[in-house]
């Protein structure tokens, strides 16, 4: 759950700083989806820490 969280706020983050930075749509996909990538492994470890400590 924490990864798909992780993905969509990557993906909203990573949009909304290349549209500030005045980049156009290519510019706002691939930040879009480079912030995506880093925030769902970032949600993964998240996960898989929580299930080792709760287990």
């Amino acid at each position: 759950m924490l990864v798909i969280i992780g993905i969509c706020l990557g993906a909203t983050f990573g949009a909304l700083t290349a549209r500030k930075r005045g980049g156009n749509r290519a510019d706002i996909i691939q930040f879009a989806s480079v912030f995506a990538m880093i925030f769902g492994v970032i949600g993964l470890m998240l996960t898989i820490g929580l299930h080792r400590f709760l287990t």
